[in-house]
């Protein structure tokens, strides 16, 4: 079963409806997340609709992945495999996101010590998350 929320850039240029998977998120502690804004929260999309892509803009932030953003705001929207495979959602750009809950944190060999999530939630290593990430394709 999917859930559809609706989401928008900080300008509004770019306004979607994603169909997530389940009602939690993962937060990445990835090098690159962290980086671009981090740590990332994002919750997998099984289908994306953008109303109008011209705002978009990519940037190819590894072999096989990108990070979608607004290129009018810069709002941080999507992390998605470069083949289409697997699109996540940045949680912040989701109108609604109340509900969602820490369901994985991924990349914690690369999570630094200054910070940490409460609660429980299933934990990965970049290689656990790369070789379950490269199984899908």
């Amino acid at each position: 079963m999917t859930d559809t929320r609706t989401g928008q850039c900080l300008c509004g240029a770019v306004a979607f409806e994603a169909d997530i998977e389940a009602p939690h998120y993962h937060a990445c502690h990835c090098d690159t997340c962290r980086r671009w804004g981090g740590p990332g929260m994002a919750t997998n999309a099984v289908s994306l609709r953008i109303a109008d892509t011209s705002a978009l803009r990519a940037y190819g932030s590894s072999d096989y992945g990108e990070r979608v953003f607004c290129g009018t705001c810069g709002t941080h929207l999507f992390w998605r495999m470069k083949d289409g495979s697997v699109n996540v959602v940045w949680v912040g750009a989701l109108d609604d996101s109340d509900d969602l809950t820490l369901g994985t944190e991924i990349f914690v060999d690369s999570k630094p010590g200054h910070y940490s999530f409460a609660g429980e939630a299933h934990k990965m290593t970049g290689a656990e998350f790369v070789e379950m990430v490269m199984k899908t394709q």
